[in-house]
């Protein structure tokens, strides 16, 4: 059966599908879709449903690939035929919008992925991956009973492991990509990863403001500054 979808619209003008980190929960987001909602329609998804009512529902470990076809089918419902998509992901948001560019390039204009935690790219990513694991479970330590039913218990169960094991499955960018990792996270593995990730797939880099959570900590700058990013890689493409 079919999964249902969780998402939210709002403002007018060209489709922006918001893929947000962590489980997915689009917490935090408002005053920064409230700023692209002057500009774009912002499609915010929420693949997990977790802001719908089903925080607290059983999570199964989670796929990159079904977060990523559960966009598309999102895209599918607002999208009209033969129009394209811009992206937004940020962290494990991002590497969906990775995938999500791999399977459908055809639906996407240009996609900012912000800090995807794919942390396998480095000549060192096993070890590199093994600290992040580590530090983030410290962080909030493994999830107790009933912790599952936070949003940041559902990502430590259920979408850290597989989503940092990731590797995208193309080996240039097909078509428009910007890897992105915030200006504050100079030196940190996440913003190494968006760079050398850049690097590999031959895609532009660029920084934007804050750390790992600038579209939640600086969500004007943040959003001023994709806003300026698409509609120049609009006149590009044009």
């Amino acid at each position: 059966m079919t999964e249902p979808l969780h998402y939210d619209v709002s403002g007018h003008g060209p489709v922006l599908l918001v893929l947000p980190g962590g489980a997915g929960h689009p917490m935090g987001l408002g005053p920064l879709t409230e700023r692209l909602a002057a500009h774009f329609t912002v499609v915010t998804h929420d693949p997990l449903g977790l802001a719908h009512g089903r925080l607290g529902v059983p999570v199964p470990e989670q796929r990159v690939a079904d977060w990523s076809e559960g966009a598309h089918r999102v895209l599918e419902a607002v999208l009209p035929a033969g129009d394209t998509a811009y992206v937004l992901g940020t962290s494990s948001g991002g590497i969906a919008a990775l995938d999500l560019l791999a399977r459908h390039p055809e639906r996407l204009a240009h996609v900012v992925a912000h800090e995807p935690p794919c942390v396998t790219v480095l000549p060192d990513g096993a070890q590199r991956r093994a600290e992040l694991i580590g530090q983030l479970d410290g962080a909030g330590g493994p999830p107790a009973e009933g912790e599952a039913a936070t949003a940041f218990g559902v990502f430590l169960a259920c979408v850290l492991r597989p989503f940092t094991s990731y590797l995208p499955s193309f080996t240039a960018a097909p078509g428009g990509l910007t890897l992105a990792a915030g200006v504050d996270a100079r030196g940190q593995v996440l913003h190494r990863t968006a760079t050398v990730l850049a690097r590999q797939l031959g895609a532009a880099f660029m920084e934007f403001p804050g750390g790992h959570l600038g579209a939640v900590d600086h969500p004007v700058a943040f959003a001023d500054l994709l806003t300026d990013t698409l509609r120049s890689s609009a006149r590009t493409s044009a």
